[in-house]
């Protein structure tokens, strides 16, 4: 007899992200996967049955699909939602910002009317410290000035502030949105991890295809910054640690209505050069790396003050960087 009592529609469950998180879930409560996979496989959801001992149940869809949204949290008697599903190439978002407002603004309307039409009233959302822009200090913390620079940036400040105005022309309402800084790593049975469909627009999956041959070096854009060594300096989380701080944020919403914010980073920095010598380093890898100008619209350093969550939420980051490498090196070298 099953006895979990809470079903967690779960956008964008076969990401990145949204694996590692369902792969907590299922310890506890049922998950159903909502995925269009325009950046995922749907093989993934066999490996989150390996991983968990019982398997999500998975609807292929899209988020603007606002009637199959409605369906999916009818039939399955949905409780709360956890909201990963969006584009997120920055780079790509620039480019053609029509689509991101398109998926990631009016995708995440579509999903909100859905759950005020079923009655859900709890949901996480997966924000992004892109939303703070250029600092005005550092560490970033919840009270920095909001000023994104690039459409992906906006289009999640522009949720957030969707879920506030939510919150609070309805009092029942609760959402959490977590600004995440730069998730890495993979699950430690090597089953999930960052498998991007594209040439990888992160670090990390781009350091594991050169180290498997797959890419003949990285590219490093910039060594002439204000920085330890002049490349960027960032604030890198391990995947396992920020899908905890999902969990908990659902727990949060038991007992707190309204909107609220939180930072999840590991508040260590380390410099791209670091990451890569790390990486090497345990893994016993040779990677080759150029140097190449800086990219436009790169910051120098991005860090984060996760203190809120630490008191709040009762979380914090725990895995290491050489953990984060060889996590992910693991992945790489068993992935299908």
């Amino acid at each position: 007899m099953d006895n979990k009592t809470d079903t967690i529609l779960v956008t964008g469950g076969l990401g990145y992200i949204g694996a590692h998180t369902s792969s907590l879930l299922l310890k506890n409560s049922k998950v159903v996967i909502f995925d269009n996979l325009s950046n995922s496989k749907e093989e993934v959801s066999d490996s989150i049955a390996r991983i968990s001992g019982c398997s999500p149940t998975l609807v292929i869809g899209d988020i603007l699909d606002k009637n199959l949204l409605q369906k999916t949290i009818k039939k399955h008697k949905v409780s709360k939602v956890i909201h990963f599903a969006g584009l997120k190439a920055v780079s790509e978002s620039v480019v053609d910002p029509t689509k991101y407002y398109k998926n990631n603004v009016s995708g995440t309307i579509s999903l909100l009317e859905a759950m005020t039409i079923t009655g859900v009233k709890q949901i996480v959302f997966s924000s992004s410290a892109t939303v703070y822009g250029k600092p005005h200090y550092l560490p970033y913390d919840e009270a920095h000035p909001i000023n994104p620079f690039n459409p992906y940036g906006k289009c999640k400040h522009f949720v957030e502030e969707i879920l506030k105005d939510l919150c609070a022309s309805d009092k029942d309402f609760s959402a959490v949105s977590l600004r995440y800084f730069n998730p890495i790593g993979a699950h430690a049975s090597g089953l999930i991890g960052d498998n991007p469909n594209n040439i990888p627009n992160n670090l990390m999956p781009y350091i594991t295809r050169v180290a498997s041959g797959e890419i003949k070096y990285l590219e490093v854009f910039g060594n002439d910054y204000n920085t330890k060594d002049g490349t960027c300096v960032r604030d890198y989380i391990h995947v396992m640690d920020l899908s905890k701080a999902h969990i908990l944020s659902l727990d949060f919403l038991n007992s707190n209505k309204g909107f609220h914010v939180f930072n999840i980073g590991s508040e260590r920095p380390y410099s791209v050069l670091e990451v890569v010598e790390e990486f090497a380093r345990v893994n016993s890898v040779k990677l080759d790396y150029k140097f190449s100008s800086r990219r436009k619209g790169d910051i120098a350093a991005f860090y984060s003050d996760s203190r809120k969550a630490h008191n709040e939420l009762n979380w914090k980051a725990n895995i290491t960087l050489g953990e984060m490498c060889s996590s992910a090196w693991l992945y790489e070298k068993t992935k299908k």
